[in-house]
């Protein structure tokens, strides 16, 4: 298949998104509104054409209108092409479009991919995702996490109060932040870790607390601190919703009180918050390794719908 024949560009506006959407994917039915906020624009949107075949294509996101990219979240391959076409295809749709994008030597945005729950046991699922695997570790990308995707659903049970914790609001910013530094102490969240290879455990508290929770639009009142019977903070969880859905956006037990199974008081309250506003569904995400996360949110009847695998590549690298 000749190379030559592959024409990269980015979409020509709304006009092209039924082009755009030919490859299947989780994300397509976001598509209209994310432009609409601004969370994406038709100029990250890029595709790899052969006539009007579609081969390739990707598409940056950020969370607010006027941001630069935060992730690279659709990285998708015409699977009737076969490989190697179809990766050669991919690596020179990604450093096209990342030339035009995104700034000289900085680092390019987090990939994350959303696949099926058990996507290593499904031979088409798995050539797919090792596909696109491969496209971004010809650029300099590697594997950093893979999540579990949970999601709970009315109808299924919460767990009433034990009566082991007492629930407060958070006070504010400073009392969160002190909290999320103390929980960072021996997290096995590989986000959080990596943070922790860079900077102070105060300072990624404090940016995940400016960067992400203080942009939820939905009211700091539903945010709670569970206190033991002498008032001391045992942890605390952030229901919350983001553009698309309500979620458990962050949930720790500080390490003077880990191993006493105060995470399911803590996840039942939270849960319990956003079932009281007649949600369609809670989301909630967490990583593969973290096993005592993954299974107090089974405890608490929320299902796998899914698996993320996040792929990041190395400081001052770009395309």
């Amino acid at each position: 298949m000749n190379p030559e024949n592959l024409i990269i560009r980015p979409i020509a506006g709304r006009s092209e998104l039924d082009l755009f959407r030919r490859l299947p994917y989780v994300l397509n039915d976001e598509l209209d509104d994310d432009l609409a906020a601004g969370r994406r624009r038709p100029e990250w949107m890029w595709m790899a054409l052969r006539g009007d075949h579609l081969v390739a294509r990707l598409s940056w996101w950020a969370p607010r209108a006027g941001e630069p990219p935060e992730l690279l979240d659709i990285l998708d391959l015409d699977d009737a092409t076969p490989a190697p076409a179809s990766i050669d295809a991919g690596v020179r749709l990604f450093e096209t479009a990342s030339a035009a994008v995104l700034p000289a030597g900085v680092r390019p945005p987090e990939h994350n991919a959303y696949v099926p729950p058990r996507w290593r046991d499904d031979a088409e699922a798995r050539r797919a995702v090792e596909g696109r695997i491969a496209v971004l570790e010809r650029t300099g990308a590697r594997p950093l996490v893979e999540r579990l995707r949970l999601e709970w659903r009315p109808g299924a049970p919460i767990a009433p109060p034990s009566g082991r914790l007492a629930f407060r609001p958070v006070s504010g910013r400073e009392e969160l932040v002190a909290l999320m530094t103390l929980v960072l102490d021996g997290t096995l969240d590989a986000h959080s870790r990596a943070d922790l290879v860079r900077m102070p455990a105060e300072q990624a508290a404090a940016l995940h607390y400016d960067d992400e929770l203080a942009h939820y639009p939905s009211p700091r009142e539903w945010w709670r601190i569970g206190t033991s019977p002498e008032g001391e903070p045992v942890g605390f969880v952030i229901p919350a919703r983001n553009s698309y859905n309500a979620m458990i956006a962050y949930i720790g037990v500080v390490p003077a009180h880990r191993g006493k199974g105060y995470i399911d008081d803590l996840l039942a309250e939270g849960t319990r918050i956003l079932a009281e506003q007649d949600v369609p569904r809670v989301r909630a995400a967490t990583d593969v390794g973290n096993v005592p996360m993954a299974q107090a949110f089974l405890r608490a009847g929320y299902e796998v719908i899914g698996r993320r695998i996040d792929m990041t590549w190395s400081e001052g690298e770009s395309q």
